[in-house]
């Protein structure tokens, strides 16, 4: 009970300082979850942590995550992920002596199956930013198909979750979450072998991800219409406009990008926020893989932020009143929440 208490308020933590992050999060295909039943969301993984975030904060169902495992390197973030839901899976990069620890968490998997909860998986095995959906690994469909077997009443549910970005990398963005249609794969298992099983539910998983996310061919092309989408500053959280886009090979003509007439408002929340920030600056110096920039923003300032302007707002209590303490603490997060929704987002450089 504890344990579920913890998760539901750091749920709701989450979805609302995700709207201070972000400035515009669509979502879309939510009557596709099932209430009731196992269920397996297949994630694309364009943006590190950030990914399962967005999915589980507006996601009805309780989920559990498997994520890369140098995440749980730290002992004390190892216990608070872990009661969140978070376990780990280990790659080759971790060191073979380490593959040998997926047996404990395919198994675990299965339970957590087997009991009819859900489960949030990223199949391509591995973040990357490219605008398009890479060759699925058959990791997803082991966990599958290995708790059907050992449960001969139980259904799966497979849900492919298409999450796109606009201009991650940067504060703020938008997102646009889309959950795709359920696939039902016990059928699947019980019309095939198991090798052909895999390659039909790899296949519709991968061809519904190339319709829920924007999906550029990685081909010679990919550059030159990555880079003519990117000239006409266009919106990628439209993703059905943009796939017809490179499906019919149309693309608008190059566009300045927007002006933000809302800089004078973000000097001012920096120098409001000058201590946050420069914790920010120094860790966001040792980040080394781009897919983190953005986790590791919002980490640091979603924790920062709240403390310090309860903090200042302390301060100004003691040294004049309530009445003007709760005035600044208001417009302090009011301010953030103005830039975050009206300031323009282009596409990347």
């Amino acid at each position: 009970m504890i344990q579920k208490i913890w998760y539901q308020t750091v749920k709701v933590f989450l979805k609302i300082s995700l709207h201070f992050y972000a400035q515009q999060i669509k979502i879309y295909g939510k009557e596709n979850i099932p209430k009731k039943g196992a269920v397996l969301f297949a994630i694309n993984h364009p943006n590190a942590l950030m990914d399962p975030l967005f999915v589980t904060s507006f996601n009805p169902r309780t989920n559990h995550f498997l994520v890369r495992a140098d995440v749980f390197k730290n002992p004390l973030i190892k216990k608070f992920l872990g009661s969140l839901n978070l376990m780990p899976i280990y790659r080759i990069r971790d060191g073979r002596n380490q593959l040998s620890n997926n047996e404990e968490i395919f198994n675990r998997c299965f339970k957590i199956l087997a009991k009819e909860e859900t489960l949030i998986i990223f199949p391509q095995g591995g973040h990357s930013r490219d605008r398009n959906i890479k060759p699925l690994s058959k990791g997803f469909t082991r966990i599958v198909f290995g708790a059907l077997a050992q449960n001969p009443g139980l259904e799966v549910t497979v849900i492919p979750v298409g999450v796109t970005y606009q201009n991650s990398s940067n504060y703020p963005s938008k997102v646009c979450v889309q959950f795709g249609k359920a696939i039902a794969t016990r059928k699947i298992v019980s019309e095939n072998q198991k090798p052909k099983a895999i390659s039909i539910l790899k296949n519709e998983v991968s061809n519904q991800l190339k319709q829920l996310t924007v999906h550029i061919p990685d081909d010679e092309h990919y550059a030159t219409i990555l880079n003519s989408l990117n000239k006409a500053n266009v919106d990628f959280t439209k993703v059905d406009h943009i796939n017809a886009m490179i499906a019919n090979q149309q693309f608008p003509t190059p566009r300045k990008k927007q002006i933000n007439f809302l800089k004078p408002l973000f000097y001012l929340i920096l120098l409001n926020s000058l201590v946050p920030f420069l914790i920010w600056k120094k860790i966001g110096k040792k980040i080394k893989e781009i897919e983190f920039k953005d986790t590791m923003r919002y980490g640091v300032n979603g924790l920062t932020f709240p403390f310090f302007y309860l903090l200042q707002a302390v301060l100004i209590y003691l040294n004049f009143n309530w009445k003007v303490a709760l005035i600044y603490w208001v417009t302090s997060y009011l301010f953030v929440f103005i830039y975050t929704k009206f300031s323009p987002i282009n596409t990347e450089k």
